[in-house]
Order: structure tokens, then sequence, then C-alpha cells
């Protein structure tokens, strides 16, 4: 049966166009198709009621998916809040208002943010595909879910450098190899505190500041206290709030000052906002 759900500050471009996920692609009718776990899913949306039906693969169970979507948390009133910080952040918050927070699988955004790195989208998610096609396992017809650890553990790294991930194929070879030998605990991060989790994503190769902060708001962490800043943050920031776009530790202190705990999803209205724009 399909999960049928209703909310408001729900959208399904800004959920999935808004550069928090990879694995999720546009209809010609305006719905979308994604591979998550080992489901192939479809998302339709009408006026406030959203559909999401598994067109491949395992049935995902209505938790399941009341937790990827993030349905529990009250989007309304975070809009309201963030809205009145100032008239600019509200402009954004409107235009972004339908965006949610997916929990993705922890390992698959370590992987994901890595590639990521000094790269765009649609590479992106070519890449992905690529990763997930030669070491994933087939769903259905020509889709394949995320490679885990041990499958992605078999590539060396000229198999990885064959996928186009250029510079990042040494870095996910090791990166897979800490993971797979149980060298470094995914798990223990759920545990940490959110800068403790930082540090400790940060010791991992090609895992630097801005990584480490979209899988901590992107995945199933879920830390919503961290700002993820690249280069359209950098312009928004300065834009509206002056800050120096070369001074990463000026606009964190002025995300705090502004967005407080709430500035992962300022974030995410602001980067939408500015790059659409």
């Amino acid at each position: 049966m399909p999960f049928k759900f209703y909310a408001d500050n729900f959208n399904l471009k800004d959920v999935f166009e808004c550069g928090q996920c990879f694995r999720w692609n546009k209809n010609p009718d305006g719905s979308y198709f994604g591979v998550v776990s080992h489901s192939i899913l479809c998302a339709k949306q009408n006026k406030n009621e959203i559909t999401i039906s598994v067109i491949g693969g395992e049935d995902l169970s209505n938790d399941y998916l009341e937790k990827y979507f993030d349905l529990n948390r009250d989007y309304k009133e975070i809009t309201t809040t963030l809205s009145k910080v100032d008239n600019s952040l509200k402009t954004a918050v409107e235009y972004g208002s339908g965006i949610r927070i997916l929990n993705q699988d922890l390992w698959e955004m370590i992987i994901s943010f890595i590639i990521s790195a000094n790269n765009n989208i649609p590479r992106i998610k070519s890449t992905i595909d690529k990763m997930s096609k030669a070491y994933g396992k087939k769903i259905k017809d020509e889709y394949y879910s995320f490679p885990t650890p041990e499958e992605l553990s078999k590539a060396s790294v000229s198999d990885l450098r064959s996928l186009g991930l250029g510079f990042r194929d040494k870095r996910i070879y090791e990166v897979t190899k800490l993971i797979y030998n149980k060298e470094f605990d995914l798990d223990s991060l759920y545990n940490l505190n959110t800068q403790d989790a930082r540090e400790k994503l940060m010791t991992l190769p090609g895992v630097g500041p801005k990584v480490a902060d979209c899988i901590l708001l992107f995945s199933d962490l879920k830390r919503l206290d961290v700002f993820p800043i690249d280069v359209w943050v950098k312009k928004v920031m300065s834009e509206l709030y002056g800050t120096n776009p070369a001074n990463s530790k000026e606009i964190q202190k002025v995300a705090d000052e502004k967005f407080g705990s709430l500035q992962g999803i300022a974030q995410q209205y602001l980067f939408y906002w500015k790059r659409d724009s």
C-alpha cells in the first residue's frame, strides 16, 4: 500500500532539489523517483497530500518513511521562528518553505559528500550512480542500492578512479577501509555532541569542515545546529550580512548569533534561494 500523508511546508521540488540528496530525480509529470536503501520510491504531490509508493525492491515501513522525510518535526514553527530574524531571511524562507531536511543513511552521506567536494550536482549524481551499479546490489532494471562498506571495500584506488572520482578516489578508498575494518566507529557518532561528532568526522580523509557539516545535517545524525559554508553561502552571507567571504569563522559567528540552534535549516533556505536566484 502507498504511504500517504498530509503536510504543510512540504514541496517535492524544494525537498529534492535543494542540494541535500543525490539519488532523487524528476519525472516528466512532476513526480520524483529515488533510490532509498534497497527500494525505488516514487513521490507524488497534490497540494498538501503526498503519496510515496515503492515501485521496486523492498517495502519500507511507514515508521521508516516518517523518519526519512522528517515528518515529526514542526516545520511551521521553524519557518515562523526564522522568518522573524529579519526580512532577508524571511524572503529566503518563503522561497524554500517546502524544504524538509531528510534523514539519510550516515555511511551513504559520508561517501556522497566526499564526492561533492569541488563538484557539481549532475556530476555527483552520475558518479554515485556509477559507483552503485559497479558495487551495489541490483534492485530493478538499472537501479542499484548504494554499496555497503563491505561491497565498496572490493574496489581498488584505480577502480574508483575509473568511476570519474578524480582526486577523491584515494580518499574514498581510505575511508572505506577505515569503516569496513572498524577502525572508525560510525555508531559512536550518534552518542557524541555536535562539536565532538564534527571533530571525529574530520579525522576521515577528505572530510573538512563543510563536508562534516553536510554529513551532520543531512544524515540521520540530524544536527540542525551546523552551518555548512560553501560558495553560495559565502555569497549570500556577504550580501545580506556583510561578512567576508574568505573568513569562514566570521560567517559562522554571524550564523550562531542570528540563527542559533536552527542554523542548519536557515542555511538550506539561504542556499536554495541564492543558488536559484
